[in-house]
């Protein structure tokens, strides 16, 4: 439960500026952090750290726990004397107005390859990572993938589709190099991110991090782990995630990850479940968890469907999965089709939901979006990474939508005591942000495309498409304005945060 008024920013690591094509855990991400610390923002959200796989997503990963190796930062390889700046100089990674994750992938991995091989793997540092086997899993099946141009498990020879104890030996006794290789990109990102960590929380800032509930089919759980999950005995899905049709989406969304199997993790009292959140949270202050609903009822969708209309809601575990971890700093996702028992369990759990002002101007006086009608116990957002960056929502809004916005706007302002603006866009935006500065949740996160004004060309994602616009959104070093910073401490300071 939050106890606290705190305010923070939404943006992803890759995000950032700088070289390279991406975001890092470098010289920019202590900037920012110095940037936001500066304004008298707490709070720091960042999107899942796994590697990104299908679609470039980080809710798409090849391993629940790994991490992702694009934001490792390359101008610290070359302090460490493991790669030249003129080598990398000699490689495209793309410009700086989005992430080019081909580019990403062919030469961010090549750098990486060619500072392994400056790297002493005699240092004791790194003899104690490898025993750990914290990576093992991810490291192994990295290595697989390696040897057939990293196409999906599905695809490789029979003999390495399903994973044994002698399969196990045999790749690591001939391919002990490659697969070092990929415990270094885990080595390496945990050393620059502990040091970034620890310099943000110096600097009185918080980073909440998150957690898909589920895990990509061409992923190392299901390739080693099959029993986890609800497929066949050939490890093809029986039934795969998503979410119904509504107002949104006539078809509903069809995401495609396997589903669990509840009953099996029920019987190892959700031993991996507990080991993957206390885990993460060893990395990050507090953790968000993707739809969170999930765990009350899931969608379960008929596999080799097209669409999600045929789908069914199937008991999950519930607060049974929680039982033993009330105490931990926890943000449940409960955005969706939120029923009474879902807010029962959430009620149980003592963790915080999400309430996000892009879904509050419906003229509906009992929306629980609505100011108005919010808990302490809560997070406000004016949008998620999901959304659309909330100036061009205003700008999408037809005249009657307008009409209903600017009522419901004035209504929640005024209740709050607070004067509203709707003249420009530009204005509106900054009654809603000061809306959800001066709510009484407790905590308060804006995506950065918000304090910047952004339109749809900056949208981080669009749910349920692949396209090169996702995941992709980047800023410019000049957009950490002195002015945004002097605007951001003012909405700080005069809501008491």
């Amino acid at each position: 439960m939050i106890k606290e008024r705190k305010a923070g920013i939404l943006m992803h690591i890759t995000s950032l500026p700088g070289n390279y094509g991406v975001g890092t855990l470098g010289k920019e991400a202590f900037n920012f952090v110095d940037y936001i610390a500066a304004a008298g923002l707490k709070l720091w959200q960042i999107l899942p750290l796994t590697p990104t796989s299908y679609g470039d997503s980080p809710y798409q990963s090849v391993s629940a726990n790994a991490l992702n190796y694009y934001m490792i930062d390359l101008d610290e390889l070359v302090k460490d004397n493991l790669i030249t700046k003129g080598y990398l100089e000699s490689l495209n990674f793309g410009d700086d107005e989005k992430v080019n994750y081909e580019l990403l992938f062919q030469n961010k991995l090549k750098s990486l390859r060619f500072a392994f091989q400056s790297f002493d793997k005699q240092t004791p540092g790194f003899l104690r990572f490898v025993k750990g086997k914290r990576y093992h899993d991810f490291a192994l099946f990295m290595t697989i993938k390696s040897m057939f141009n990293y196409n999906e498990w599905t695809s490789w020879p029979q003999k390495y589709t399903n994973y044994s104890l002698e399969l196990e030996e045999e790749i690591l006794q001939e391919n002990s190099d490659e697969y070092l290789f990929w415990l270094f990109t885990q080595y390496i990102f945990l050393k620059q991110w502990r040091r970034l960590h620890r310099y943000a929380n110096k600097k009185g800032i918080q980073i909440i991090g998150d957690m898909p509930l589920y895990v990509a089919y061409d992923s190392v759980e299901v390739w080693k782990y099959p029993e986890m999950f609800d497929v066949d005995e050939n490890k093809r899905p029986r039934t795969v995630a998503g979410c119904p049709p509504d107002a949104f989406s006539e078809d509903g969304q069809l995401w495609g990850n396997p589903i669990y199997n509840w009953s099996y993790m029920r019987k190892k009292r959700y031993s991996w479940w507990h080991h993957r959140i206390k885990d993460t949270l060893k990395l990050v202050d507090i953790l968000r968890i993707d739809h969170f609903r999930g765990f009350e009822k899931y969608y379960a969708i008929p596999a080799g469907s097209t669409n999600a209309r045929k789908g069914k809601w199937l008991p999950g575990p519930n607060i049974d999965l929680f039982k033993n971890l009330k105490s931990l700093n926890i943000i449940a996702e409960d955005l969706g089709l939120i029923t009474g028992k879902v807010r029962k369990m959430l009620r149980a759990t003592t963790y915080p939901g999400m309430r996000v002002l892009e879904f509050a101007f419906d003229g509906k006086p009992k929306n629980e979006h609505k100011p108005s009608n919010y808990k302490r116990n809560t997070v406000c957002y004016t949008g998620t990474h999901d959304n659309l960056p909330f100036y061009q929502y205003l700008l999408d809004l037809t005249e009657e939508e307008t009409k209903v916005f600017i009522a419901d706007l004035v209504a929640e302002m005024e209740k709050l005591g607070l004067e509203p603006r709707y003249n420009t866009p530009g204005e509106a935006l900054a009654s809603v942000l000061k809306l959800a500065f001066y709510s009484k949740s407790y905590y308060v996160v804006i995506p950065m495309q918000d304090f910047l004004a952004e339109g749809k060309d900056k949208r981080m994602n669009e749910p349920s498409t692949v396209s090169t616009q996702n995941w992709s959104y980047r800023i410019k070093k000049e957009s950490l304005s002195e002015g945004l910073k002097d605007y951001i401490k003012g909405l700080v300071e005069g809501s008491k945060r």
